[in-house]
């Protein structure tokens, strides 16, 4: 503790220099100095082209594409191995002397932690208003697909990772690319250390922005929101809101992998209860609307009258929302993945199907289903209105939800933080050495970013990181393909020991 008061005294002294110029409007000179850089970073990573009259980013079908491959490619992995997936998350052949540092289920947990949030609450709504019922066909489409990218890059975090003596664990796209593709030749070497730089870099850049300033900036605009609006005692107030969330961000990352697993096995389900819950009973209270609620996302899936791009608009609106609520693809959630105890690395593989699962296929489509039900889908909605229009869809049956949204938002939020945190460490490690030096430095430079977030509105650096996060799945998935046969030979090695009763089953209750 010793150890986080003296950074935090750090992080204050920082603030405290950084708020001076506050108020002279250091935002705006952020925001100019960095809009001509982001710009082109977003440009070039979101560049379009277009399709029956509507653009569509090159990112979102490098995603789509792969992901279906990989489904193919596996044989419907994503629902062959589905039950033995949950067999494996309930801990049944959990081995507690296995290398690695976490659980099964506390791997996920982490990584769903980093991916169940806002995109969840805010992206749907926008789907749905800009896509009509139809876009949540093709956003489910979209996660089950997305299924397989995960149990591919997850299989191959845990197959590639350092073990270190005192038994911690560093994986992820960073060590595939440049362990697995180097067993390919010395072509193939140098190619993977290049890819991995580029990953590493991106990951750095999307921890700090849309895994955190981002995270802070959303989670206080909605506390300011249900409090008052321009007129709550918080509204200017962010610097003080980013200390306490710097504060408890802090005495969680401290603890490494394990406390922040340990944090998100409890946070996640607790949240995600909370959340499915209410709008389970939201559903079933307009329970007469289901069928129709049903038949507008079928019909609208494949006419899509009236809404604009037609059938290739609605398709392209779901896969979008899709992709950037689960990132399956992007690599991210590998990094977390890779820290599980376990010595077979496919295992992590199918537990990793359930993220998407999870976070598109149940969540999203409550989300959507809510919003379809009540009516409150609005075609002409602004894009940045998505957590208020949620929000509404909700209060239509509970006129206290828009508080449990904000405790909803600020979990999200929180949770998103610890596991990006995690994320941009081992990244940046990757770059800098593994050390407590560049431990340190990483973390004092995220606790920081957290109250910057919070306190300033920093448009153009937040399109930035998202557009980071989004670069990583080109070198990502670039390296999956070539390691797919790998994948393949550790599945069927694995599967023929299942089928046979050859692994052993440490839980039979």
């Amino acid at each position: 503790m010793s150890k986080f008061r003296a950074g935090m005294t750090t992080l204050i002294g920082l603030f405290t220099s950084f708020s001076v110029f506050a108020d002279t409007g250091i935002d705006e000179k952020i925001n100019l100095a960095v809009k001509p850089f982001a710009d082109a970073v977003a440009g070039a990573v979101f560049f379009s082209f277009p399709v029956g009259g509507v653009n569509i980013p090159f990112v979102l079908v490098w995603l789509i594409a792969a992901a279906t491959f990989f489904t193919f490619y596996f044989n419907f992995v994503n629902i062959r191995a589905f039950k033995h997936g949950f067999e494996l998350v309930r801990g049944d052949y959990h081995d507690p002397d296995a290398p690695g540092e976490v659980t099964h289920f506390q791997a996920l947990a982490t990584a769903l932690s980093g991916t169940v949030g806002l995109g969840n609450i805010a992206g749907v709504a926008i789907a749905v208003s800009l896509g009509g019922p139809g876009a949540t066909f093709w956003l489910i489409v979209a996660g089950f697909l997305g299924m397989s990218s995960k149990f591919t890059e997850c299989t191959l975090g845990v197959k590639y990772r350092n073990e270190y003596v005192d038994g911690t664990v560093s994986g992820g796209p960073m060590y595939y690319l440049t362990k697995g593709l180097a067993e390919k030749g010395a072509g193939f070497a140098k190619l993977g250390k290049v890819l991995a730089v580029m990953f590493a870099i991106f990951a750095v850049g999307g921890a700090f922005g849309g895994g955190n300033m981002f995270q802070a900036n959303q989670s206080f605009s909605q506390l300011v929101n249900v409090t008052g609006g321009d007129s709550s005692w918080l509204a200017d107030k962010g610097w003080l809101f980013g200390l306490v969330i710097a504060a408890l961000v802090g005495m969680v990352i401290i603890g490494g992998i394990k406390g922040i697993a340990k944090v998100t096995s409890k946070i996640v389900p607790f949240m995600a209860i909370i959340y499915v819950v209410a709008g389970l009973v939201i559903i079933f209270m307009n329970y007469t609307e289901i069928p129709s609620a049903f038949k507008a996302i079928i019909d609208g899936a494949f006419t899509a009258q009236g809404m604009a791009g037609g059938v290739i608009g609605v398709l392209f609106q779901g896969f979008k929302r899709a992709a950037f609520s689960n990132e399956a693809g992007v690599g991210s959630a590998a990094i977390a993945h890779s820290a599980v105890k376990t010595r077979r690395p496919v295992t992590e593989g199918f537990v990793a199907l359930y993220e998407p699962f999870v976070d598109t296929i149940v969540v999203c489509t409550i989300t959507a289903l809510v919003i379809i039900i009540t009516g409150t889908w609005d075609p002409s909605v602004d894009p940045s209105a998505g957590v208020q229009l949620t929000s509404t869809a909700f209060a239509t049956a509970f006129s206290w939800f828009p508080w449990v949204l904000t405790l909803a938002v600020l979990l999200f939020a929180f949770s998103t933080m610890i596991s990006w945190s995690y994320y941009g460490l081992k990244a940046w490690t990757f770059l800098f050495g593994e050390s407590k030096a560049t431990d340190a430095v990483f973390k004092l430079l995220f606790l920081f970013f957290v109250i910057v977030g919070s306190s300033m509105q920093l448009g153009s650096v937040i399109d930035f990181s998202d557009a980071m996060i989004f670069a990583m799945a080109f070198p990502n998935l670039l390296g999956c393909y070539f390691l797919l046969p790998v994948v393949k030979k550790e599945m069927n090695e694995y599967w023929a020991d299942y089928k046979a009763g050859r692994l052993i089953k440490t839980r039979t209750a």
